[in-house]
């Protein structure tokens, strides 16, 4: 992974988080640097950020592009204006996320881009605990019986299923599955997620429940 940032401040704890979280990671100190360790490296990942020295951090991306490069971009900014995040998605990057950022969610980001580009939750299915879930044919098997799942049950399912194991926050879910973290506070979520509870057998169970609520964080689906 690539971490295009001037700023050490931000550089140096970040590198070492993802690093933490198992990723190489090299860094870049400038938009030149970064666009020639991209063009003659192989990326899994470029964490770009927006105000670089020399060439920032849209010219960068924009080269990428240019040269038919298809590494996924994750771009950091301090801007907050909304034309400066649709400009920088206009240039190529398939992501952003705006400073000050909260390292879990930046993280989450990272996840869900390396499985969008072929990461290692990628398999044609996943089953758990005789639940299911058949990607391809986008359907879920309850001990062989298929369940009607609507499409945000679906997606909700599929995503704590491939994250088995772990706590998956009210954010991420919100992100991926809708589109937007700024359904906070409303019951869109718990409906949806006591919708699929019920379908998957959880509702009223105490002991052995396949989702747990992790109070004030987000889901987990349990993978024992």
């Amino acid at each position: 992974m690539l971490l295009a940032e001037d700023d050490e401040a931000i550089a140096a704890p970040l590198s070492r988080a993802l690093e933490r979280e198992g990723y190489e990671v090299r860094i870049a100190p400038n938009g030149d640097d970064a666009l020639e360790q991209v063009l003659t490296g192989t990326w899994d990942l470029l964490l770009l950020d927006l105000g670089l020295p020399g060439m920032d951090g849209l010219e960068v991306c924009r080269q990428i592009r240019s040269n038919k490069l298809d590494v996924p971009v994750l771009m950091l900014t301090a801007r907050t204006d909304e034309v400066d995040f649709v400009v920088g998605l206009d240039a190529g990057a398939d992501d952003y996320v705006g400073k000050p950022f909260r390292l879990a969610e930046l993280l989450a980001r990272v996840r869900a881009l390396l499985r969008r580009h072929g990461g290692a939750s990628d398999e044609a299915s996943i089953e758990i605990g005789g639940l299911l879930l058949d990607k391809p044919a986008r359907r879920v098997l309850l001990e062989g019986k298929e369940l009607s799942l609507a499409n945000k049950e679906y997606e909700l399912l599929k995503l704590l299923m491939e994250h088995a194991g772990e706590v998956v926050s009210r954010d991420q879910i919100q992100r991926e599955v809708w589109g937007d973290v700024d359904l906070r506070g409303s019951k869109t979520l718990d409906m949806h997620m006591s919708w699929l509870r019920r379908k998957i057998g959880d509702e009223g169970r105490e002991l052995g429940r396949r989702i747990s609520t992790v109070r004030g964080v987000g889901f987990r689906f349990n993978a024992d």
